[in-house]
């Protein structure tokens, strides 16, 4: 049995890259039960974490009559379909939006696109750094003076993909209480990102920030929310904000409380300071503390950082240090359901159950 708030929900994942597998595996950590459709070979490697927890998989080539006709047996049973095909795949494959509703009136079809299923782009291919490209993300991030630099995929894949796609299941999910019908979602990773990025366009209407590079408020052009290199050459972050947390920093660094001169030098003289000391003298002295403080970790040090630590926010499964299913419940807590499925392992029979036993 699954275990977590979204427990007995059933979901079909067709099997991507990027944001759709890990909006599965967001809510396979939830307790749903996650049936992936695989092509014939495929199948997720071993130590895939943003596979894990599927209840089955079925090794389908959809192109063949007979298997496609099991893909549908399992969406007609299903609550959820999660795709992350270009627009116009599904529907050549006979498994569009019109045919699984047809089969099922209920389901919640969820995709999965950059551009979305409509626009000048729609079929155009492309990955995470040209969706925040386009929406002003990627021109505010980097140094002043210097190129846009890439955010990783945290920002459109997984912030503005993954999570919103999440959502817009679990909304329509809500109102199919009411209405008893599904709904199709149209999840784009632009669509998402645009709202990531809406506090700028107050922000910047206001002229309270600028989005120039390494010139606003939050990125990097104030000394009191930026990062600074120590002695050793790791990093460590500051971002006291408030007059009263910057105060707070300057003090315990045996400065100034009231600083002087302008930004620049600011931060000049608290590069200075920290450059004195390796990293783990200033996370001693300052970690804990109302200075708005971190150290600057990798990602080998991170599960051993003592608030981490202390509230399991990473776990061990299956060989691989992962992330802890989050947000928390207090009474039906998520959990990690199973390592990745192999392809063709287990699907059979969840098909089997859920469709009664016929398949």
């Amino acid at each position: 049995m699954s275990q977590g708030p979204l427990n007995g929900l059933r979901v079909v994942e067709f099997a991507g890259i990027g944001p759709a597998p890990f909006c599965a595996t967001l809510l396979s950590d939830l307790g749903a039960e996650v049936l992936r459709i695989d092509r014939p070979g495929g199948g997720a490697a071993l130590h895939d974490v943003t596979a894990r927890g599927r209840a089955g998989s079925l090794a389908l080539d959809l192109k063949a009559e007979a298997d496609r006709a099991a893909a549908l047996q399992a969406i007609a049973a299903a609550d959820v379909l999660v795709e992350g095909f270009r627009p116009g795949v599904m529907e050549r494959l006979g498994l569009g939006p019109d045919e699984a509703l047809a089969a099922n009136p209920r389901l919640i079809y969820g995709r999965m696109t950059g551009w979305g299923q409509t626009g000048p782009l729609a079929h155009a291919a492309g990955h995470d750094i040209n969706y925040i490209a386009v929406t002003g993300a990627l021109d505010a991030i980097g140094p002043k003076g210097g190129d846009p630099v890439p955010p990783l995929n945290l920002v459109g894949d997984y912030g503005g993909g993954a999570l919103y796609l999440a959502m817009g299941i679990l909304a329509a999910l809500h109102e199919r209480q009411t209405s008893g019908k599904g709904q199709v979602i149209d999840a784009a990773v632009v669509d998402g990102t645009v709202s990531l990025m809406g506090v700028f366009s107050w922000l910047t209407h206001d002229g309270l920030t600028s989005m120039k590079r390494g010139e606003g408020l939050l990125n990097g052009a104030m000394p009191f929310y930026r990062t600074y290199a120590c002695a050793d050459g790791r990093h460590v972050s500051v971002g006291p904000l408030e007059p009263a947390f910057y105060l707070e920093l300057r003090t315990r660094l045996g400065l100034t409380p009231q600083p002087a001169g302008d930004m620049d030098q600011q931060a000049a003289e608290l590069a200075a300071v920290f450059l004195t000391q390796p990293r783990d003298h200033w996370t001693a002295l300052l970690e804990g503390t109302d200075a708005c403080f971190a150290p600057v970790l990798s990602l080998d040090e991170a599960p051993a950082h003592p608030h981490l630590a202390a509230r399991e926010s990473f776990t061990e499964a299956f060989g691989v240090t992962q992330p802890a299913p989050a947000p928390r419940f207090s009474r039906t807590p998520g959990a990690i359901q199973g390592p990745p499925a192999k392809a063709g392992e287990n699907g059979q029979a969840v098909l089997a159950r859920w469709s009664g036993g016929s398949i």
